[in-house]
């Protein structure tokens, strides 16, 4: 039994919006371009890159799918700029995060589930878990800040604390036995 189970909830933009922009096309602003052959779904979230920052457009493929109960004993945050995770093809993702701040404790936690065609961008400082995807091969453009400075700073949780995340709450979609 774990320590701590946080119950993930249904990814929307007005419950994540403390955390991050939520990336999809359902409910957003759109209109056509290039002659009416192409819908273009416009300024889905808000890439900040700082000062002296530059944006990186990154593919990051998962290599180990994750497991349920997720375990939460690692968490990272951007100081200098946003993250954004968009998935290639559908791909049902655990979102967990915490408020921006110094630091961070496991009280601090909420988990979202993707509907498997929905992305993330995380607001600059927000803490989150690094990526958990359900399927080994599933890949993501990632949109980040590059330049000077250290933009990835990680807290370890005790790992007797025990933290998961509700597996009830993400079910078997897009999820490899």
């Amino acid at each position: 039994m774990a320590g701590q189970v946080i119950k993930a909830i249904p990814l929307t933009r007005e419950a994540f919006a403390p955390f991050g922009d939520v990336i999809e096309t359902d409910g957003a602003q759109h209109f056509p371009i290039n002659r009416g052959a192409v819908e273009r779904y416009h300024d889905l979230a808000s890439v900040d890159v700082g000062d002296e920052g530059r944006a990186l457009v990154s593919i990051f493929e998962c290599l180990r799918p994750g497991r349920l109960p997720v375990p939460v004993d690692l968490v990272e945050r951007h100081p200098l700029g946003s993250q954004a995770f968009v998935p290639v093809g559908e791909a049902v993702m655990c979102v967990v995060v915490a408020p921006p701040g110094d630091e961070v404790a496991p009280a601090d936690l909420y988990a979202f589930v993707t509907n498997g065609r929905q992305g993330v961008n995380y607001h600059r400082g927000t803490w989150h878990m690094p990526l958990v995807a359900f399927r080994a091969g599933q890949q993501f453009v990632v949109v980040d800040r590059g330049g000077p400075g250290d933009n990835c700073e990680e807290r370890e949780f005790d790992p007797s604390l025990d933290i998961v995340v509700d597996a009830q709450s993400i079910g078997d979609a897009g999820v490899d036995a």
